[in-house]
């Protein structure tokens, strides 16, 4: 089988475009990705309406992926605390190499099959969990046997990849394809492909938590006041929400500790 994420560039030499020409070309490619992953959308709707009930009552999404799709995966991960409020293991990322792997290539990773359910056993897998398998390809072994030890444990699967006919897509219960096409450097699923993971999971994380009631009139009401924009910004959609003036409002975060709380406390005193 041909997979189309090997496929040739649709340039046969861009090695001899200048450099305008070549990065003209490159956001051509790019521009073919957002609708691709809008074809996409009731697919990611499917996962979410089924992730959203096993988050409620304490599961946890966890993605799963090598290289590049790995590198995502942890990315999204560890921007929900911050952006939602969530807990540290609400959402967890888990790459083929582990954390060397973030930082530097541990491309054999991907063929290990045994990794894969290791690291799900540590972090103690479990039926009311999730797990979203990520491979451009559709066919890398680590995240192959990810998808098959979480299905076998009960939990809930749901997989991405840009290649169509890919063995993952049929190992899980939601799967998510986005034919993002041929890459512009021949193989390097680090640019269109990588382009439509990030979107997706940005999709699968903001529309879960919106509909946990982490939002509220398009507000990140839990975020974590852990510096001073975080902290400016919560007191902006407190001014917002309240009317109250600043030095009242600042008095009130600072008493409440977070913004949910704040909004609570000015319900009730008003």
């Amino acid at each position: 089988m041909s997979w189309l994420t090997e496929a040739d560039s649709p340039y046969p030499a861009i090695e001899e475009l200048d450099t305008c020409s070549l990065l003209y070309a490159m956001n051509d490619e790019d521009a073919q990705v957002p609708k691709a992953v809008r074809t996409a959308i009731p697919s990611i709707a499917a996962f979410v309406e089924a992730l959203v009930p096993r988050m409620a009552k304490g599961g946890r999404l966890i993605y799963v992926g090598s290289g590049t799709s790995g590198r995502l995966g942890v990315l999204d991960a560890a921007e929900c605390p911050p952006t939602f409020g969530a807990a540290p293991d609400q959402v967890i990322g888990l790459i083929a190499g582990g954390q060397a792997a973030l930082l530097g290539p541990v491309e054999a990773a991907e063929d290990d099959e045994e990794a894969a359910v290791t690291d799900l056993e540590r972090i103690r897998l479990t039926s009311q969990d999730a797990v979203f398998a990520i491979s451009a390809s559709g066919r890398t072994p680590y995240v192959l046997a990810a998808a098959r030890h979480a299905r076998s444990q009960g939990a809930l699967t749901g997989a991405f990849s840009a290649t169509p006919e890919a063995p993952l897509l049929s190992l899980v219960e939601y799967p998510v394809l986005v034919v993002t096409g041929p890459e512009i450097l021949t193989g390097s699923t680090r640019l269109k492909a990588g382009t439509a993971t990030k979107l997706v999971l940005n999709m699968i994380s903001t529309a879960t938590f919106t509909r946990l009631g982490h939002v509220q009139r398009s507000r990140m009401i839990d975020l974590q006041l852990v510096n001073k924009k975080l902290w400016q910004r919560a007191l902006r959609y407190l001014q917002e929400a309240t009317g109250l003036p600043l030095a009242q409002a600042e008095a009130l975060l600072k008493r409440a500790g977070s913004l949910r709380k704040a909004l609570e406390l000015a319900r009730n005193d008003s």
